[in-house]
């Protein structure tokens, strides 16, 4: 029996720093990708409520700036809850449709005392649940000044369609360990998620493709000066600082032999969808399987801590004749 896979990109805009709008939009994806019969819908990189753009825009890195303050404020309060809820609605959508979401937010994270936010990647299931929340393990440069560092509790794969697929954080595809970590639980489909560009995009999709010798989908947001809405706080000196175009998407697909089935998609927004065999990863793991006949084991192996850090625990002793 062949395996096969409808996997949708939505490559979108969010309504920059607006939660509630940019998950509206979310939901409008979702729909349009089940009108093609996908399997599995993905978005981008810190899609809800967006990524922090104006880190490269209002000297991030100064110390005790009133800006970078109001506009972190800001920021956590439009992040997602997952605890809270505010993904109830993505999953009963997924649920109903029989999809399964990749979807990027940025995490308050209530086990962390709910201050400090993740650039996550969720997993929802076609049974409208989440399966993983992957915490970017390492924020990228200026990013730090306004994410936390992650933990290894989301580097995990999931049954789709005879398909295993897991996914990581748009920098987190350049580091050979965490692939690695996924490589060795069965991924063969892999995503990866970006804030946009093809410059991103273009080169690194192909390299994992033919180092996994599995299917890889990119997929990137898009953000344009004119995406900054209005009442965005100091509006006026991001925009004043702010090129036309800070994302242009770049979202593709590569076979597992590195060679595209989807060139990277610029400056177009929209739901691409396109079916994967499975067949081909079997094809091309004849010569090459990078976990398999192809390692040793005996020479090199990779630990993993797949545990969710949390900085309290909090342990209750119960006193029986109390009770």
């Amino acid at each position: 029996m062949t395996e096969k896979v409808i996997v949708s990109m939505a490559q979108i805009s969010p309504v920059w720093l607006d939660k509630k709008a940019t998950l509206k939009k979310v939901e409008s994806s979702i729909n349009e990708a089940s009108k093609d019969k996908s399997d599995l819908v993905v978005f981008g990189e810190s899609l809800v409520p967006g990524y922090p753009f104006w880190l490269a825009l209002t000297e991030g890195a100064k110390w005790d700036l009133k800006i970078n303050k109001e506009l972190h404020s800001h920021y956590l309060k439009n992040s997602v809850d997952i605890e809270n809820g505010d993904l109830d609605e993505i999953c009963v959508i997924a649920k109903k449709l029989k999809i399964a979401v990749y979807l990027g937010v940025v995490e308050r994270a209530s086990d962390r005392g709910g201050h400090s936010l993740y650039c996550s990647l969720v997993y929802i299931n076609k049974s409208g649940k989440i399966c993983s929340t992957h915490r970017k393990l390492q924020p990228t440069y200026d990013e730090r000044l306004t994410w936390a560092q992650g933990d290894g509790n989301g580097l995990k794969v999931h049954d789709l369609n005879g398909f295993k697929v897991g996914g990581l954080n748009c920098w987190e595809n350049w580091m050979p360990l965490p692939r690695t970590a996924l490589y060795g639980q069965g991924e063969n489909l892999h995503i990866a998620v970006w804030p946009g560009s093809d410059h991103n995009t273009r080169d690194v999709t192909r390299f994992i493709a033919r180092e996994s010798r599995s299917f890889v989908v990119s997929v990137s947001s898009l953000m344009k000066k004119s995406n900054f809405p209005a009442n965005t706080p100091y509006i006026e000196e991001i925009l004043r600082n702010s090129p036309e175009n800070l994302a242009n998407g770049g979202s593709g697909i590569s076979g597992p032999d590195g060679e595209w089935i989807i060139e990277p998609i610029v400056d177009k927004e929209g739901v691409f969808s396109c079916e994967l065999n499975l067949n081909r990863v079997f094809e091309e793991r004849q010569n090459f399987d990078p976990v398999g006949h192809y390692s040793r084991p005996d020479v090199t192996q990779l630990i993993v801590n797949n545990d969710r850090q949390t900085s309290v625990k909090l342990i209750s002793k119960k006193n029986s004749k109390n009770e």
